[in-house]
């Protein structure tokens, strides 16, 4: 069934006492339950001639009637934007986001974006989920770089959608962190909410809170620096980010809650001045999400993606393991 297709079902003795959105989710092809209950939220389905609810019980002989309307268009064109795509089917796509690429249209960023170049790699993407965030059901900071998966169909954006809500997506990312970590393993339980005086931070020191857990292992250490794997098992806003600048080991590079503890600044007075000059020339945090796993959303087959580590990051990292090659050397 396509757009603009008009339908009428009449509702048997099996159907009685189904919900409206469920009943037609079912009956519709390529429609999911959500999608079913935006039409039916819109005024596109009626029982009986007359306008319902999702949740609206059916009865036997009820007739359900309805039309789906033409995609609205997006409010942001397509752009020939360059995406390094991982993997893609009918589906789903998995993106490489690049750091300093943002995910969706936002407030002084309504034309450049991951979203824009997905609505030109994909014509049919804007009519899939809300207008600002077609086919989005996660996303990744500008200047964090890595995996990204993007659903293509209303079924399948209801799928990845429903095992994020279930956690059961798994999620790693790479983060280099100042500072010696205490452990080779950990996990990181502080609840995080809206900062209470700055409130495009977050905070694990607001009044409002919601639970917030990170899994992380040392993958390298470095004289003044981790590097780390992180798994996390909630997905609240900047959690990696302030989870590490909570427990005063913020992210090299990190604008915003990057501030070291006096402690911290004294460790690394002793660094070299070529590691100086070279953290002077990072300019966003060292944050990737490396690998992401899931069940694909249409065939059920469990999927998992890596992205490799960006130029910026690899460099860094291969001159402090040159540095600590070094030291070793001198002893």
């Amino acid at each position: 069934m396509t757009h603009g297709d008009a339908f009428s079902i009449l509702v048997d003795s099996s159907a009685a006492g189904q919900r409206l959105d469920v009943f037609v989710g079912a009956r519709l092809p390529d429609c999911s339950r959500s999608f079913a209950a935006q039409l039916i939220a819109g005024g596109n389905v009626r029982v009986n001639d007359r306008p319902q609810k999702p949740g609206h019980r059916l009865k036997t002989g009820d007739a359900v009637t309805g039309c789906i309307p033409p995609p609205r268009p997006a409010g942001f064109l397509p752009e020939p934007i360059p995406l390094a795509i991982l993997y893609e089917d009918a589906h789903i796509v998995v993106i490489n986001k690049p750091p300093g690429l943002v995910v969706h249209p936002a407030p002084g960023h309504y034309s450049g974006t991951l979203v824009n170049g997905l609505l030109y790699h994909c014509p049919d993407l804007g009519g899939i989920g809300s207008e600002l965030r077609p086919g989005i059901v996660h996303r990744l900071d500008k200047d964090t770089s890595g995996t990204l998966v993007v659903a293509k169909d209303g079924a399948a954006l209801e799928g990845l959608n429903a095992q994020f809500k279930a956690r059961t997506v798994q999620k790693t990312y790479l983060a280099l962190v100042h500072g010696a970590m205490p452990a080779a393993e950990g996990t990181i339980r502080l609840p995080i909410g809206r900062h209470p005086v700055d409130r495009k931070r977050m905070s694990v020191a607001s009044r409002r809170t919601r639970q917030a857990e990170t899994g992380w292992r040392v993958r390298s250490r470095f004289p003044g620096f981790t590097l780390l794997e992180l798994d996390l098992k909630t997905g609240r806003t900047h959690q990696i980010r302030v989870h590490c600048a909570a427990v005063h080991h913020p992210i090299v590079g990190d604008p915003v809650y990057g501030k070291r503890s006096t402690a911290l600044r004294a460790g690394e007075s002793s660094q070299s001045n070529e590691i100086n000059e070279l953290l002077a020339d990072i300019r966003r945090q060292m944050l990737h999400a490396w690998r992401i796993g899931f069940v694909h959303p249409a065939s059920g087959a469990a999927l998992t993606f890596e992205s490799p580590m960006p130029p910026d990051m690899r460099r860094l990292i291969a001159e402090l393991e040159a540095r600590s090659r070094k030291l070793d050397g001198e002893k």
